[in-house]
């Protein structure tokens, strides 16, 4: 592939690993739920788009990280760690509001308000840079500060992504369809971080940095249009018959709880607070290694390396393989249990942490954070892309992303703030020694994370309905389905 283009070298191996995944998961026996031809197609015009839209938020969340690289002397690591602190603090906070106003509103509405806002954010940043850039403006309070505070603009309207696509989803989706859904949740979450790595490292070294913001903000604008016009919140809205999905919410009939009420109820479910730990560690452990391995490589000397120069190819690649397999083994392997897949994966990211440690300095440093990029995201499909429809039902999926994904950013702002501290500034960067706090500080997130993904081996939602006759089936229901609760243990 050396004699092509460096873009579609890197694009050519995700392209054919997507091919072969659709042709394993075709061959795959059909989890039957009486859905149409019809049904299936229109499905797949809805999901997709949006999954797309979700992709490429996550290049206008993470181009922070090449933009920051990309501007010389007038970032330095620790000002990027600042910036990404107040930024995922915000979004993880935004989820207390935007949770229960994604249920209110409906995931149709709050995906076009994330990528709108997220655009108009992305423009006032890509603006800022080139006013500093380009004519030398001196903001008041300096361009870390400015850009910490529109980056933090940006990430609250970013945080109405993640629930968006689970709320829209949780009404499309029976819970035995959903451990593959969290695939392609993982799969979505990889190709984002492809286009924020790859791709905006290609634009800064094709043209100036700021169009790192201006690029995915055009992208974003075009996905609001579509998504307009295609995505619908629920079945019935396109003609099709809405069904039992089998998850938390079903048979559901009383009044509606307040958000006070809900948040109360889910936070008294062991089930909950355990995968908010989880989840907790998963924040920190994703981001220690997607945001500082190209940092590690850079200020090393490696980014010459296969590994560094082909950062968001290799992810994307892991994740995908990682969501595929978390999400396939789920639902064929263990009964659509999401513990069983997490606590293995948490096993490869222990590994993956012990790997690094020693292989600090060497090209198998890479590789080790690269199968940790395979875990980590299998584990976030797993968790918050499929056990929250699966605990929050459709009715309540957006509070129950809120919460899930809210201790994701709080770990991922933990981070921020601990790896700010802790890692080599100035001279002391170049020697690959003085980076092992680095792995370090995962390992005691990677040993937690497993002790508690181990405890919701047995974990499935209890709908509020008996199961119905196999006569009186709703269409998509599966009737005598299982609806055991609890850990193991």
């Amino acid at each position: 592939m050396s004699s092509l283009p460096p873009w579609l070298a890197q694009l050519l191996p995700i392209v054919i690993l997507l091919g072969a995944i659709g042709l394993v998961l075709s061959r795959l026996p059909k989890v039957e739920l009486g859905h149409s031809d019809a049904f299936r197609r229109r499905r797949f015009f809805n999901w997709f788009p949006l999954g797309l839209t979700y992709a490429f938020l996550y290049m206008g969340r993470y181009n922070v990280n090449v933009a920051t690289s990309a501007m010389g002397a007038q970032t330095s690591n620790a000002d990027f760690a600042t910036i990404f602190f107040w930024g995922t603090l915000t979004y993880g906070v935004a989820f207390l509001l935007n949770g229960p106003l994604t249920d209110k509103l409906g995931g149709r509405f709050t995906i076009l308000l994330s990528a709108g806002g997220s655009a108009v954010a992305n423009v006032a940043m890509g603006g800022l840079v080139y006013a500093v850039l380009k004519n030398g403006w001196a903001p008041p309070g300096g361009v870390v500060a400015w850009l910490a505070f529109l980056y933090s603009v940006n990430m609250y309207f970013q945080s109405f992504g993640a629930v968006s696509i689970v709320k829209v989803n949780a009404s499309w989706f029976h819970v035995r369809e959903r451990g593959q859904l969290g695939g392609v949740f993982g799969i979505l979450i990889s190709l984002g971080l492809y286009f924020a790595f790859d791709w905006c490292r290609f634009i800064a070294d094709a043209a100036p940095v700021w169009w790192v913001f201006f690029v995915p903000a055009a992208l974003l604008v075009g996905f609001l249009v579509l998504d307009f016009f295609v995505i619908r919140d629920t079945p019935s809205q396109t003609g099709h018959p809405d069904f039992d999905t089998a998850d938390a919410s079903s048979g559901e009939t009383g009044p509606a709880l307040s958000v006070p009420q809900l948040f109360g109820k889910l936070l008294s479910n062991r089930v909950i607070l355990i995968i908010l730990g989880v989840e907790f560690c998963s924040g920190f452990l994703r981001n220690a290694v997607m945001q500082w391995f190209p940092k590690y490589a850079k200020a090393v000397g490696e980014s010459g390396g296969f590994v560094a120069s082909n950062w968001g190819m290799l992810s994307c690649v892991a994740g995908i393989l990682g969501g595929m397999f978390a999400g396939v083994i789920s639902d064929r392997l263990f009964d659509s249990r999401r513990g069983p897949v997490s606590t293995v994966l948490y096993a490869g990211l222990l590994l993956g942490a012990v790997g690094a440690v020693f292989l600090l300095g060497t090209a198998g440093a890479g590789w080790s954070v690269v199968f940790m990029s395979l875990c980590v995201i299998g584990v976030h499909g797993m968790l918050s892309g499929t056990a929250t429809m699966d605990f929050g039902g459709k009715k309540n999926a957006g509070i129950v992303v809120g919460i899930i994904d809210g201790a994701v950013y709080a770990g991922t702002a933990i981070h921020a703030l601990i790896y700010g501290k802790i890692l080599p500034t100035g001279e002391a960067m170049k020697d690959p020694a003085n980076w092992k706090p680095w792995p370090l500080a995962m390992l005691p997130l990677a040993v937690l994370g497993l002790v508690l993904a181990s405890r919701v081996w047995n974990a499935k939602p209890q709908p509020r309905a008996a199961p119905l006759p196999v006569g009186d089936v709703v269409p998509g229901a599966v009737p005598g389905a299982s609806s055991r609760t609890g850990t193991n243990g």
